[in-house]
């Protein structure tokens, strides 16, 4: 009943049914492997961010080379602000709204320099292309918690005078004209003495998963749906197959009785009953018109 699965047409339909199989396999695992950064991330933040501060000291090599694993960890810092080389970043959105981030130097006691973003600014009203004002960051000593943040690319494209088009920390020390830590940036938790004006406060990082887990059983149930309809098509092929079979027998074993001939006799015909004379008269009349 099956053997029209051998045919070339039959085995297209089963090579497209595993190409697609394949393919579904593929998007699940690519989906199942965003699922795993994105569990990865939450987990630091649930583990780093609101974390006990460390001090700089503990924290040296992070700034010259970021371990993922501590990527939200919260460093102090003590030093002061250099205001001349504050930088803002273009396009930074945030909640849906177009802005900026403010990014400053923030040179410590021991002579090294670390770049802080002190938070988020809306687009400007009276300048395109700029925030209507920056705050200044507060003058003299300060001590300041930072959450360690990995550098961004370098874009390759330009930016007006005083503002950057990532947080590219080698480019943005290039522009200083002195050496800076560039293996991590902070982004500011707290400062003190703080600021008579702040730059919006940058919001905790989403601990949602996602979709990601719904996604990839829905491609493997995809891929598996495949081969679940190749195998009703041929079940339904075959059942046609043997329908049709027994429709042919059928006719033929018609043919065959019919061309062969009865035996039983032909009964003799019936004899005419003879009409009466009241029959025969009333057969007159008609004739006659009467």
């Amino acid at each position: 009943m099956y053997r029209f699965l051998f045919s070339s047409k039959w085995l297209g339909y089963l090579l497209l049914a595993a190409i697609f199989a394949t393919a579904c396999v593929f998007l699940g695992r690519w989906q199942m492997d965003r699922r795993a950064e994105t569990l990865a991330e939450i987990n630091r933040v649930v583990s780093n961010y609101s974390a006990t501060p460390i001090p700089f000291a503990a924290a040296r090599d992070q700034f010259s080379q970021l371990d993922p694993a501590k990527e939200w960890t919260q460093v102090q810092v003590q030093g002061t602000y250099d205001t001349d080389g504050q930088r803002i970043v273009r396009n930074r959105p945030l909640n849906g709204q177009p802005g900026y981030e403010v990014v400053v130097p923030f040179k410590l006691a021991t002579g090294e320099t670390v770049i802080i973003d002190r938070g988020w600014l809306p687009i400007g009203n009276n300048n395109p292309g700029s925030p209507d004002s920056v705050p200044a960051p507060p003058s003299g000593e300060v001590t300041a918690v930072v959450r360690l943040k990995h550098p961004e690319p370098e874009l390759n494209r330009g930016a007006p005078a005083g503002q950057l088009a990532s947080i590219d920390l080698p480019t943005y020390a290039a522009q200083l004209g002195y050496p800076v830590l560039t293996g991590a940036y902070g982004q500011l938790a707290s400062e003190t003495p703080a600021a008579a004006e702040m730059p919006v406060a940058f919001p905790k990082p989403s601990t949602e998963e996602g979709t990601h887990l719904s996604y990839s059983l829905q491609w493997f149930a995809f891929g598996v749906l495949m081969f679940v309809g190749f195998g009703y098509a041929a079940r339904q092929q075959a059942r046609n197959a043997a329908i049709d079979a027994e429709e042919d027998e059928a006719e033929a074993a018609g043919t065959i009785h019919a061309a062969v001939p009865s035996r039983r006799r032909t009964a003799p015909a019936r004899k005419r009953k003879k009409a009466t004379a009241e029959e025969e008269e009333d057969a007159l009349l008609d004739a006659q018109g009467y």
